[in-house]
């Protein structure tokens, strides 16, 4: 089956709500916030707006549903996304198709999140019936753990090391300086993520994003609306989108992106090697790692030898996480999946500021999420162009 591209679809208006490392503030407000500013850069109107996507982990117990009414808005088309990190791209293309099809004109995509004292361990400790079942009552307190076993498989097999992991970060971290709303401030050098205090080993302290409060929003309408209004915009390439892959792996070394990639390139109508700017999804620099293979930067087991052969930085060869990520600029929650897709459409429609690559065009952009017990469940890609006007 030959799949309809996204012809006449667009992207614009990206919106980054600050983000706090704690806050009193509901993830209601951080969600109206990304909305309202994301209506405002778009010129569209509460009333224009007919159709909203909406992903948190702390709205409870409100749904999107009523957030409508919180918003004083009428859509005809409301989705909810729960992928966790793959968030940003599937609430994407569920909103392109609905665009496209007619059944809807504007939808705004926000996805947003708080943190108080205590929101973290409270999320993780009833975050899914296996992590209240099998983890968690263990002393798994989260993800740390699962995600050390897989970074300690991953070295094991291909032989990866602390250093490669660090080069991320540390790139990350370089790239963050020049956005003025990262939560991390500080340079990062290699020796000081070595000598990172253990977390669960070989997971170490700059291995791990932080928590915080924060917001993400972006638009999708029809490209000649984009075009009556004087917007920046960018037009969807390919996209794929895979749950639970590869479930009889002992240990994931790979991502669902693996089954689709192909057709993700095929889509695009070229490889990876014309993409100027990749976004992955960054909540350990093990799973940055694994993208590289997956997406087809790289042959599987040779991630960390195209660490090493490549300046991750924004003015460097291969620009990679250009914000900083949310290993420097923090993960807000289900925000955390929207935060590449967010940065990727500033970057090809020319609006980064002091995060722009130089000349970027093209950009990819993957999603991972929901680690429900041993493996991340949700994985999620896609390619993006900008227009030039």
């Amino acid at each position: 089956m030959t799949r309809l591209p996204y012809d006449g679809v667009v992207l614009t208006a990206p919106v980054s709500v600050p983000y706090e490392r704690y806050t009193n503030e509901s993830a209601h407000w951080w969600i109206a916030r990304a909305l309202r500013e994301a209506l405002k850069k778009a010129s569209v109107t509460p009333q224009e707006l007919d159709g909203l996507s909406v992903s948190s982990f702390t709205l409870a117990p409100d749904t999107p549903v009523g957030l409508t009414q919180h918003f004083g808005i009428s859509p005809r088309w409301l989705d909810t996304v729960p992928m966790g990190g793959a968030s940003g791209v599937a609430a994407m293309r569920r909103a392109a198709r609905a665009v496209q099809c007619g059944d809807v004109d504007v939808v705004a995509c926000v996805a947003g999140d708080t943190n108080r004292i205590d929101s973290f361990r409270n999320l993780l400790s009833a975050f899914s019936r296996f992590s209240m079942d099998a983890t968690f009552p263990y002393g798994f307190g989260g993800p740390n753990a699962s995600f050390a076993l897989l970074q300690d498989a991953y070295c094991h097999t291909y032989g990866a090391t602390r250093e490669d992991f660090g080069k991320i970060a540390v790139s990350q971290r370089a790239n963050a300086l020049h956005n003025p709303h990262a939560i991390m401030k500080k340079p990062l050098s290699l020796a000081q993520y070595m000598a990172g205090r253990m977390i669960s080993d070989p997971i170490s302290l700059f291995d791990c994003v932080m928590p915080c409060a924060g917001s993400e929003a972006f638009v999708m309408m029809r490209e000649e609306m984009a075009v009556a209004k004087g917007l920046p915009y960018a037009r969807i390439s390919a996209t794929i989108e895979r749950t639970n892959a590869f479930p009889d792996d002992p240990m994931q070394l790979r991502g669902g992106w693996v089954v689709d990639i192909e057709e993700l390139w095929d889509m695009a109508g070229h490889g990876p090697d014309a993409i100027d700017v990749l976004q992955t999804y960054d909540d350990y620099p093990v799973i940055c790692m694994m993208q590289f293979e997956d997406l087809g930067f790289c042959a599987k087991g040779e991630g960390a030898e195209f660490v090493r052969r490549h300046d991750l930085t924004i003015g460097g060869g291969f620009p990679h996480n250009t914000s900083g990520g949310q290993l420097s600029v923090g993960q807000a929650g289900a925000a955390g999946g929207y935060l590449g897709l967010v940065e990727a459409i500033r970057q090809v429609t020319c609006t980064a500021g002091p995060t722009q690559v130089e000349g970027a065009k093209r950009a990819a952009v993957s999603g991972f999420g929901v680690i429900n017990y041993d493996r991340g469940l949700c994985s999620a890609a896609a390619v993006i162009e900008g227009v030039n006007r």
